[in-house]
């Protein structure tokens, strides 16, 4: 059975756009689409608190406006819908484990045009044991597109290419896996980053030859199962030295998605995104992937 891609709404413009983006990901995957929003008092059961009206109305309104958008933009998209009575991230981590995928709004960082993932989304992404996708308000179908000949935005023109971050000390399957498939569904060309670093002692001069080619090699040995196994994606492989949040930083610029790996931690308190999911969350204008693993 195909799993479901799920998508939060909270009635905001970022949700909305994700809400665009999961019907185009429901439509690539041959997925169902199952719109959800949470709201702790929500209850099957009729209230007499006239204190309750309003939120109720306004909880029904978020997902039938959803509905509504999405007939006019996504007609051949029938998607189902649930109000949840548990709080938000509560809700969005228990629908997104059910899920093919779970798709968040995220909001701009104001003055410095990245992400801004609020407390919901920190607490989602931190203990989703699916993948979560975070979409800005400004993602459209044409933003994930090469601009046409004419140099316009165009719904037809070739996707941009999906860029992955690859840490070849870390078990990554999961995250390759999103990534080639991801490549795959829209037949873009896939960009494999891998960041390096020499010792402290050592700066990025030739004497560091040999340590950047020892990477290349073992990023060679870690993709070369999954080009076999995905000969049509054309893969552009990268090693760079620097750090690893802004080598992706730079390579996703031009990107419709990117891919990172959340390792998956026990500790029962606070979040835990790791350091480089944390930063692109906040700065990479495209939809971001995140995707856990062990």
């Amino acid at each position: 059975m195909v799993r479901p891609v799920v998508v939060g709404l909270d009635g905001s413009r970022e949700s909305l756009a994700a809400a665009d983006w999961a019907a185009g990901e429901a439509l690539r995957r041959g997925a169902p689409l199952r719109l959800v929003h949470a709201w702790e008092a929500a209850s099957p059961e009729p209230s007499t608190l006239p204190e309750l009206d309003a939120p109720r109305y306004w909880a029904r309104r978020i997902l039938r406006e959803a509905v509504e958008r999405l007939g006019e933009r996504r007609p051949q998209v029938r998607p189902d819908v649930e109000q949840i009575a548990k709080s938000p991230a509560d809700a969005l981590v228990s629908a997104g484990a059910e899920a093919g995928l779970l798709v968040l709004g995220s909001r701009a960082f104001s003055g410095f045009g990245g992400f801004f993932a609020g407390s919901v989304a920190l607490a989602t992404v931190a203990r989703a044991v699916r993948p979560v996708v975070l979409v800005r308000a400004d993602a459209t179908p044409e933003s994930e597109r090469v601009p046409g000949a004419d140099g316009l935005p165009s719904a037809h023109a070739p996707y941009r290419p999906v860029v992955v971050g690859v840490d070849t000390e870390q078990q990554c399957e999961e995250v390759l896996a999103f990534a080639f498939e991801s490549a795959v569904l829209r037949s873009a060309p896939l960009r494999v980053v891998h960041a390096w670093r020499p010792p402290l002692a050592l700066g990025p001069g030739p004497e560091t030859a040999p340590l950047r080619e020892a990477a290349e090699r073992e990023l060679d040995t870690v993709l070369g199962p999954w080009r076999e196994k995905y000969p049509a994606v054309e893969v552009d492989r990268r090693v760079e030295h620097g750090r690893t949040a802004q080598s992706l930083l730079d390579a996703a610029a031009d990107s419709c998605l990117l891919v990172v790996g959340r390792r998956i931690r026990t500790a029962g308190f606070g979040t835990h995104t790791g350091p480089v999911a944390h930063a692109v969350m906040h700065h990479v204008r495209c939809p971001i992937a995140v995707v856990p693993h062990g």
